[in-house]
């Protein structure tokens, strides 16, 4: 499986270059299950990405986490290491492949108590779900995004975070929808409605981050889980 997202990175390259040479390396099993992704072509996120959810997570310290989108364990590893007695992960993954390598990662890193891997489509997993959660990763099918996002809001805690990654697709996002080749049309409007939706929202807090393929934040604000626009 090709990880396209490396290729097609938003900012400069020497930017870019600085950001994945000139920061710290993981360790440990964190550091294995990067290199092996890297050497595979798995898609997980990119060293830039994964350094800022590593500080995120340092310095919020969420005791309940929700990752959509497991792959083979990495992010789920990265932030599972922060959470403290009690703390606990829940990823949800739709492909048997990646949900075997992820489980033999988590049992190898000693990390099999503190995360529940659920195997399946997250449209029908998330709607069973119980929150609340602190914090909220979706790394899954870009054209599902806007459709998980109310599920996302409504098991997310008052002031938790949900981050959205690959929001851009390499710039695709900003094309006119026709010049767009019609196999990633459905993902194009997808994330346009998804950034429409978020980013003219007054009762909700967001931002955007240059990382990797883009970043989007949301903090939860608001009682409601509808996006109210200005």
């Amino acid at each position: 499986m090709l990880n396209e997202m490396m290729h097609r990175p938003v900012v400069m390259e020497k930017v870019l270059n600085y950001l994945r040479e000139n920061q710290r390396a993981f360790t440990g099993g964190v550091k294995e299950i990067e290199d092996f992704a890297r050497q595979a072509g798995i898609p997980i996120i990119p060293h830039e990405t994964a350094k800022f959810i590593d500080f995120l997570c340092a310095a919020r310290q969420p005791q309940t986490i929700l990752e959509i989108g497991t792959a083979i364990g990495f992010s789920a590893s990265l932030m599972a290491q922060h959470l403290q007695d009690g703390g606990h992960l829940t990823t949800i993954d739709r492909y048997p492949l990646m949900y075997e390598r992820a489980k033999k990662n988590f049992e190898k890193n000693g990390l099999k108590q503190k995360i529940t891997l659920l195997e399946g489509d997250a449209a029908d997993i998330l709607p069973n779900l119980e929150g609340p959660f602190d914090l909220i990763f979706m790394d899954s099918a870009k054209a599902k995004y806007v459709e998980f996002l109310p599920y996302c809001m409504n098991l997310l805690d008052m002031g938790g975070i949900l981050l959205i990654d690959d929001i851009f697709q390499g710039g695709m996002v900003f094309d006119a929808e026709e010049t767009v080749p019609r196999k990633v049309r459905k993902i194009h409007r997808g994330l346009n409605n998804l950034l429409d939706l978020v980013l003219n929202a007054k009762n909700h807090r967001s931002c955007l981050l240059p990382l990797g393929d883009g970043l989007l934040m949301i903090r939860k604000e608001s009682a409601t889980n509808q996006f109210i626009p200005n």
